[in-house]
């Protein structure tokens, strides 16, 4: 910032990362959860009474951690929570309950927004700890942080504010390890470790002072010095704004801590005073730019730094500024002669005749024509007033402007030019500045496409005195999105489907984009598989349709259902098939009952130990391997309870009847061949037994006797 400037911002002042990082995660749950997902946090996120307000308006509701068990019991698949810890982090106890909780149920998410210095501390303490160790914390024992930080020691601990409540130990040669809050003051902070080193034969100390605080703490010192008043913004139960002030107040005495912008000290303001301004942790920075413009402004407002006064003390006569009219008497190339009804002729330059420089006066006014006009100079000697009629144009069209502003009319017209901060746009011939912010596009975004572009704005801002005013695009977005959004709300109904986009992806599901309204699928309703992340199945920037399976009109939440019903795998199963059909499956898993075999994918049924084979197995791993292709019977379908029972055993027992068939078959047809033999031969009474049987019938008699044997073998076999 310029030395010349009257109020000058500590950089370092406002959100340090692990504030601004649990604030946007809070602003995006806001914007994005659905509507049966309630949010908390574990305790105040924020040490500022604006923000809680905001949050609380939004629906974030704050807990404590006796309210950590009700909570839980509470969440089920129709009631989803989000819970969000704080950067000053909590208690281990607490923490490795929710983390463990949030990994059994999927419809708790816990989002630990602990700052990094702080998980640094909790290492720091559990790592070099033990029972005989005596862990010291310079910092205030009511403080979350501080009572985050000792839960992770593993023995005793003495807690000490300051230096000056140190105390001299019992044994000065135990095992000591020193850590500090991460916004302690550093230079108390290092008188702390000058005792704790005479007081201690070893001590093992850490310097866990957050490297933001510190910086933060050594250029207030530095500003307090080169200024006349100091302003500390931020909550006054904060800590580390605290710290920021007692350091302040110690270099400059007219130093005031502000939470409020009603707390300003404005009566302190004079001609000349030079005005500082540093913020804690806590502040967002829309109020610290507040404060500066306010502070700005009163000051600028004190000295006279008016453009418009300062003007009008330049003009040298004493009709400068009147306002004329008369009749024009003649019109030349670049200018209008006008009769007053005075001795003084007025004259109308080209230049002076309208905000359009590039007009033509014969083309606009004729002889004869009345015309209004400003005095810009009057010349005794030449008996010549100067006009302008292009003040008048200005003057009036500067009052379309104020009525836009108080009517809140929505204006249009072309973005002329780009400049430092912002653009230019021409509103009824007066050029308007609209700051980047208020462009619509991205902070870091090219102005320049804008040039030359017609765009609707409104007048958010003006300054009567310098007849400046600022103009929005941005509202006008924000309205029309407002618009939008109402029709929206108008029109949704449970079930009714939209096209939208996928916004972003978290772990419990996908957030889309409905135009303008934001709904999340979430993970289970994404796919009728389990899955273990939504990228399985979308990627941010898809095109999908979903449809409304439940939504929140008070608090803007909508909950939405991707997977349809004609890809659910048991529809496709049941459409397919039916009891006693014959299909393959693959084996999924063992269990120690039977195995599940995978029919089409979503869709297993359950082969019983019994139903595997034709004999007694103790375990379906002697017969089955997970991955193996089998061939079953589908015996049962239980459509109420989706459940399917097959069997591999059926197909076993259907095949037995068909092998005795053949068995028979073989028998009746040797016997027949027997029967053709003994018609054939001579009836001869044989001499002994043995002549009695010819080759050929013994033969046959064999095969009749062997053929005889296997239907017992094989039925054997079977059993």
């Amino acid at each position: 910032m310029p030395d010349n400037k009257r109020v000058k911002v500590a950089k370092l002042s406002g959100f340090c990362f692990g504030v601004d990082r649990a604030v946007r995660e809070a602003e995006h749950l806001i914007a994005e959860s659905p509507a049966n997902t309630a949010i908390y946090t574990l305790g105040p996120l924020i040490h500022n009474p604006q923000m809680l307000q905001h949050f609380a308006e939004n629906g974030i509701k704050e807990i404590t951690p006796e309210e950590i068990d009700p909570l839980l019991s509470a969440c089920d698949r129709t009631h989803h929570i989000t819970l969000i810890i704080r950067a000053h982090g909590i208690e281990k106890q607490f923490s490795e309950k929710l983390q463990a909780f949030a990994e059994e149920n999927p419809f708790f998410t816990l989002i630990d927004c602990t700052c990094p210095y702080v998980k640094k501390i909790h290492r720091i303490v559990s790592e070099h700890t033990t029972p005989d160790t005596l862990l010291i914390v310079i910092g205030s024992a009511e403080h979350p942080e501080v009572k985050g930080i000792i839960s992770f020691a593993n023995g005793p601990i003495i807690i000490f504010p300051d230096s000056g409540s140190i105390l001299p130990p019992d044994d000065p040669e135990k095992p000591v390890l020193m850590v500090a809050q991460t916004t302690q003051n550093t230079e108390e902070w290092k008188k702390c470790q000058k005792f704790i080193q005479k007081l201690y034969t070893n001590p093992q100390i850490f310097d866990t002072i957050c490297s933001v605080t510190e910086n933060r703490q050594k250029e207030t010192a530095t500003l307090c010095k080169h200024v006349d008043l100091m302003l500390v913004i931020g909550g006054k139960n904060s800590s580390n704004t605290n710290k920021l002030f007692q350091i302040a107040r110690t270099a400059c005495k007219n130093t005031f801590l502000v939470e409020r912008l009603s707390e300003l000290p404005l009566e302190q303001l004079q001609p000349g005073i030079r005005v500082g301004i540093a913020a804690g942790a806590s502040t967002p920075g829309s109020i610290i730019k507040e404060v500066e413009t306010i502070m700005s402004e009163n000051i600028s407002r004190m000295e006279g730094e008016n453009f418009a006064e300062l003007l009008e003390q330049s003009l040298k006569t004493l009709h400068t500024g009147e306002t004329v009219k008369g009749v024009i008497t003649s019109i030349a190339a670049n200018e209008i002669f006008v009769d007053l009804g005075t001795k003084t002729t007025g004259v109308i330059s080209s230049e002076d005749l309208s905000e359009d420089g590039s007009i033509n006066p014969a083309d606009v006014y004729k002889v004869g024509d009345e015309i209004e006009a400003i005095v810009t100079k009057v010349s005794d000697n030449d008996g010549v007033a100067t006009l302008s009629r292009k003040r008048i144009e200005r003057m009036n069209n500067w009052k379309k402007i104020v009525e836009a502003y108080e009517n809140g009319e929505v204006l249009e017209g072309k973005i002329v030019d780009v400049v430092k901060g912002g653009v230019i746009i021409l509103l009824h011939a007066v050029r308007v500045f609209i700051p980047a912010s208020q462009t619509g596009l991205p902070n870091t975004a090219d102005l320049s496409p804008l040039r030359g572009t017609e765009q609707k704005v409104k007048i958010i801002d003006l300054d009567q005195n310098r007849n400046r005013a600022i103009a929005s695009i941005r509202v006008i977005q924000r309205e029309e999105r407002k618009a939008l959004k109402e029709q929206f709300w108008a029109n949704i109904e449970e079930g009714k489907h939209y096209t939208g986009t996928v916004k972003s992806l978290k772990n419990y599901g996908a957030f889309v984009d409905l135009g303008g309204v934001n709904g999340m699928v979430h993970i289970t309703e994404l796919a009728w598989t389990h899955i273990k992340h939504p990228s399985e199945v979308v990627k941010k920037g898809d095109v999908i349709d979903v449809y409304v399976k439940s939504f929140d009109s008070e608090t803007k939440r909508i909950s939405l259902g991707y997977k349809a019903d004609e890809d659910n795998p048991w529809v496709l199963f049941t459409n397919q098939y039916k009891v006693g059909d014959v299909t393959s499956a693959i084996i999924m898993s063992l269990l120690p009952f039977g195995a599940f075999a995978q029919i089409i994918p979503g869709t297993d049924g359950l082969i019983h130990i019994s139903q595997i084979a034709n004999r007694r197995i103790a375990n379906p791993a002697e017969v089955l391997t997970v991955g193996q292709t089998v061939n079953v019977k589908i015996t049962d379908i239980d459509y109420e309870n989706q459940r399917i029972s097959l069997s591999m055993r059926a197909l076993i027992e259907d095949d037995e009847p068909e092998e005795v068939e053949e068995v028979e078959e073989a028998v009746e047809e040797v016997e027949e061949a027997v029967e053709e033999v003994e018609d054939a031969a001579p009836v001869e009474e044989p001499a002994t037994a043995e002549e009695a049987a010819p080759a050929e019938g013994a033969e046959l008699t064999e095969a009749v006797e062997q053929a005889s044997k296997e239907p017992a073998e094989n039925a054997g076999e079977q059993e």
